[in-house]
């Protein structure tokens, strides 16, 4: 066994021994294969305007009249210039070291009239490995709605740069526009899908926004069905219409926030449960992660995945992140832990941007390009670091927020930004990149220094991902230095910019806030004193249970109660000394009848429910009301108030399903209460 093979082995030991799992190895409990698909070797030929090392840059002349072009890099010197022939329809710059350059067209009063981007990316040796963290958010079915051509291009950018999976957006109700009736036609979810797959992408789908012919009264579109069979009928169905094309699924996005729904963790929980069936029973290989929750990571959220049992019902967890990267590993305890033992999934994450420019291009400042090109590398390794197995970036294609915060690596028109190139140069040199550790240099607290195994242009390396920054906002980042020095024992194969530019074998004497990569020979990084990326939350294994049980209130009985900046935990509120009607239903979503006894087996003292207990007999596919009065005494509410409700069925071998649930009369209430 060579050295790499030994030192991949290696790697392999030491992620089991911290809890982790790897692509196409199981564990007692559960699966975590992640699936195969054919890949080839991307090339940018026929892209506009983005190259590979050795390709001629060319670029359209614009229809504005200029006299003169010329070429600047990222850092704005000029690396090239020449005159406008009007007789061409293109300006033939010639090779362009790799990096990102702006294109500018000149008046006759030498003043820019236009100008244009192109990026120069080093020309792929390898195939994307299988297990590649590197991911990238798309939205390519919206992006570019009924548009085969520019999604294509969408799949080719996101295959260039080196990603693995990618993750589109879908409506319900453009797939099911009347109950149990889906279009044969081929939708623009249809071509994306197979163009993604075309190109050796693994696509990770998301829809949200209930059909109108599913809300009840009173209800909003923005939130989940009340009725769980038609999420079920739905999950099902695209499970065998995608079969092969879409390897995962999210159920919905950012459930816990009100702009999708603000719904209690108790109902995303409920409703995790419906999808997840729906989805096995459509495509049993299919990856189901957990309809993606956001903001900052609370225990109350958390207490309330595991002691719903929520485990069985996903195979990895999602969550989003707008966070800084220096707080990743700090704030996502609460997320390792609901994840029990699963692969963690970021699938959306950045640090928008003040945008300088008008709609709808919306272009960023230079200060503003350059900081959000160095912040790229910052956020994967440093998420990769926290337990994140699949990292997506927010977002590809270009998209501003109503406040004008621009989010998109690419510009309006496909052209690139410089943190395109940046992403590229993320997914070359961590491609198939397993998380080491983390070197923490004694006294230089604004050194980031991460440690990864990986395959950069196919071949074992150990990499080094190293920066400079304080924590801040956008107007503190870029301004900090650090000296540091690598052990004389590690041997450096080569050092590159942010950007993906070879800077020889010699590493800086300092470092900045645009990271390094520095590859090193395998077994290498072992010289330094890694701290051991954190644990996976041990592995829970148990069956998934037909029976799904719920509670459903209507929206506005629901509150924010944010207990902690900038997280986002909604909660049912009643009312104190009145009588309030439960909702509760039961659904039986296997193809058996099930019968059974449904009773409330823990509440706080001195709450009364009438009925406490129900005896039902569910057909297939069938659901039952159970009808409840409640009553809440009036007391003296505080963080550490009792609040939890459970309530239990006993279905003999269809199982024992849970549901539990608080009920606050105040916002803050019972916020420190354990769980039951």
């Amino acid at each position: 066994m060579n050295d790499a093979r030994n030192h991949r082995f290696a790697a392999i030991v030491f992620r089991l021994l911290a809890g982790a799992t790897l692509p196409g190895w199981t564990v007692a409990g559960g699966p975590i294969t992640e699936p195969i698909i054919e890949r080839t070797i991307p090339d940018a030929r026929g892209l506009p305007a983005v190259f590979t090392e050795a390709q001629t840059v060319t670029v359209p002349v614009p229809p504005e009249p200029a006299k003169q072009w010329r070429v600047l890099n990222d850092g704005g010197a000029e690396v090239r210039s020449g005159r406008v022939d009007p007789s061409r329809p293109t300006v033939e710059v010639g090779s362009l070291g790799i990096g990102w350059y702006r294109i500018e067209f000149l008046s006759q009063d030498d003043e820019c009239a236009t100008w244009t981007t192109a990026a120069v990316l080093a020309r792929p040796s390898a195939p994307v490995p299988q297990d590649s963290p590197i991911c990238i958010d798309s939205a390519t079915a919206w992006f570019a709605p009924h548009d085969p051509t520019k999604q294509e291009r969408f799949a080719r950018l996101a295959a260039l740069a080196g990603v693995n999976w990618i993750r589109d957006r879908m409506r319900w109700r453009d797939i099911e526009p009347e109950p149990g009736r889906f279009v044969d036609a081929t939708t623009t979810y249809d071509t994306s899908a197979d163009l993604h797959a075309k190109h050796g992408l693994k696509v990770l789908q998301v829809f949200h926004g209930t059909p109108e012919w599913a809300v009840e009264d009173g209800e909003l579109r923005g939130r989940y069905p009340a009725d769980l069979r038609h999420a079920y009928r739905f999950c099902r169905a695209m499970a065998g219409r995608y079969k092969g094309r879409v390897q995962a699924w999210e159920p919905w996005n950012e459930a816990n926030v009100a702009d999708f729904g603000g719904h209690t963790a108790d109902e995303m929980c409920t409703y995790q449960k419906a999808a997840y069936l729906g989805f096995k029973a459509g495509d049993p290989d299919l990856i189901v992660g957990w309809n993606v929750s956001t903001a900052v990571p609370t225990m109350l959220h958390t207490r309330l995945v595991l002691a719903n049992e929520t485990w069985p019902y996903f195979d990895t967890y999602n969550i989003h992140t707008y966070d800084w990267p220096d707080s990743y590993e700090r704030l996502w305890g609460p997320v390792r832990e609901a994840a029990c033992g699963r692969p963690l999934w970021v699938t959306e994450s950045d640090r928008g941007l003040q945008c300088v420019g008008p709609e709808p291009w919306c272009e960023l400042s230079r200060e503003g390009e350059r900081q959000k090109a160095e912040f790229m590398a910052q956020s994967y390794a440093s998420s990769l670091f926290a337990g994140a197995e699949r990292h997506f970036h927010f977002i590809l294609g270009n998209y501003y927020e109503r406040s004008k915060v621009q989010f998109g690596l690419l510009r309006l028109d496909q052209t690139p930004r410089p943190s395109y190139v940046a992403l590229a140069a993320i997914g070359r040199f961590l491609a198939g990149a397993e998380c080491l550790g983390r070197w923490s240099i004694p006294g230089r607290p604004e050194a980031h220094v991460h440690a990864f195994a990986a395959r950069p242009d196919g071949k074992d390396r150990d990499v080094l991902v190293a920066w400079a920054e304080k924590p801040g906002d956008w107007p503190q980042r870029g301004k900090t230095t650090v000296e540091w020095a690598l052990p004389k024992a590690i041997s450096v194969a080569g050092v590159y910019d942010y950007l993906g530019r070879h800077l020889g074998s010699k590493v800086p004497e300092r470092l900045e806030s645009a990271p390094l990569f520095v590859l090193l020979r395998p077994g290498d990084a072992s010289e330094l004193p890694l701290e051991p990326p954190p644990r996976r939350s041990e592995y829970r294994s148990d069956e998934a249970c037909s029976v799904v049980l719920q509670l459903h209130l209507p929206r506005s009985t629901s509150v924010n109660v944010q207990q902690i900046p900038w997280a986002s935990d909604y909660e049912h509120r009643v009312q104190a000394d009145a009588e309030t009607v439960l909702p509760f239903y039961a659904y039986n979503f296997s193809d058996k009848t099930v019968k059974g006894r449904i009773a409330i087996d823990r509440a706080p003292e001195g709450w009364t429910f009438e009925p406490s207990a129900w005896t039902v007999s569910l057909d297939p596919m069938d659901r039952a009301e159970l009808p409840c009065r409640f009553f809440m005494p009036a007391r003296s509410a505080d963080k550490t108030s009792d609040c939890w409700v459970r309530i239990r069925g006993e279905f003999g071998k269809a199982g024992r399903p849970v549901l539990v649930f608080r009920l606050i009369s105040k916002p803050g209430e019972g916020y420190d209460a354990p769980p039951p």
